[in-house]
């Protein structure tokens, strides 16, 4: 059973940082690529970033280009978001995903 568990959410001021883990378990992680979504208060969902199975091809939203890092450790099958200069409009619940299948997600909330 694929499992995705999210953490690192927090509360943080405007141009504060955050990174995002997401430990997965289940299947192969090294096998696969791997997405950050988000979820803001009343939105729908919003795709982020992904990254490829060796971590060596990353792909951003225009809203997080140069503000946002995705990386991966495949020996530790782990997902990051590393987040830098966080605005209020990055506010949301955010979420790994593998294919259709996500975490319960954690809440980012930038607010000063």
């Amino acid at each position: 059973e694929v499992q995705l568990v999210e953490s690192g959410g927090d509360l943080v001021q405007p141009g504060g940082s955050l990174t995002l883990s997401c430990a997965a378990s289940g299947f192969a992680f090294s096998s696969y690529a791997m997405n950050w979504v988000r979820q803001a208060p009343g939105k729908g969902l919003e795709w982020v970033s992904s990254i490829n199975s060796g971590g060596g091809s990353t792909t951003y939203a225009e809203s997080v280009k140069g503000r946002f890092t995705i990386s991966r450790d495949n020996a530790k099958n782990t997902l990051y978001l590393q987040m830098n200069s966080l605005k209020l409009e990055d506010t949301a619940v955010y979420y790994c995903r593998k294919g259709i299948v996500r975490g319960q997600g954690t809440q980012v909330t930038v607010s000063s």
